[in-house]
Parts: C-alpha cells; structure tokens; sequence
C-alpha cells in the first residue's frame, strides 16, 4: 500500500531516533509509536501531532485513490476513547443521581459519536448532539 510507504517515509525525515509504523489493512489501522527522548514537545502536542497526521494520511490516500486509514500515534486515539467512554459513563450517573440535563463539553464529530454508542445501550438516558461548528457539544439527559 502506497500511503502506508509514503507515511514511513515521513516519519523518517522527522529523523526521530526511534519511530515505528504498523500497518492494519483489514481493520484499516496505521498504527505510529515514536520513542524519542529529546521531543517533550511531541508529548505535549501530541493530539495535535495526530490530527494533522490524520489529515494528512487523507489527503495522501485520496490523491493515490487508496482507501482511508485510521491514525494512531503512541496510543493516544485508544487511550482518548478510554477516557470519553469513562466520562460518559460517569455523565450518566450524574444525570440519573441529579435528575437533571448535563452538557459535554464540544468534541469532534468522532469523541461524540464515542459518546452516543458508549450511552446508546443505557436505558435511563438519552444523548443528543447540540450546536454549531466548533461548539458542538452532546447534552445527556433522562430518558
């Protein structure tokens, strides 16, 4: 797969000491783990770090008119997905223990889709995606 070559290559002229690319064509996953001891600057950025790969894995996959991939650099997607299934679960049990709305903070159109399936299942309250743009954000509240 062409985009996933062109990745690497990225990733080596980033001349990070150490740096792995993994790629997943069945689940559609390209998986980056990067250990560089002297980038504190990629740990506080790293968010960023991996919405622009993502963007730019896109832009690369559809010039080449390959299929789009999933980016993930040293973990942050799952452990991001962790956290908002951890803090909707416990939105959840504020909503049931106040009986009243709760607002979200405005996520992605990703983090809140992770917000809908997390509380999808749950019998006592319902989500709903409010707002425009950047301030979009989810209101859980009782069914």
């Amino acid at each position: 797969m062409e985009t996933n070559n062109i990745i690497k290559k990225l990733i080596e002229f980033m001349a990070f000491e150490e740096a792995e690319v993994k790629c997943d064509e069945e689940t559609r996953k390209i998986s980056i783990f990067i250990n560089d001891p002297v980038t504190p600057f990629l740990k506080k950025n790293l968010g960023q770090y991996v919405q622009d790969f993502s963007l730019l894995t896109h832009l690369i996959a559809k010039k080449l008119n390959e299929p789009l991939f999933f980016i993930d650099i040293n973990n942050y997607r799952v452990e991001r997905e962790r956290i908002i299934h951890e803090f909707a679960k416990a939105a959840a049990k504020k909503v049931m223990a106040t009986k009243e709305p709760i607002p979200l903070p405005p996520m992605n159109a990703y983090e809140r889709r992770l917000v809908h399936t997390t509380l999808a299942v749950h019998p006592e309250v319902k989500t709903e995606s409010v707002g425009e743009g950047r301030e979009r954000h989810i209101v859980i509240a009782l069914v």
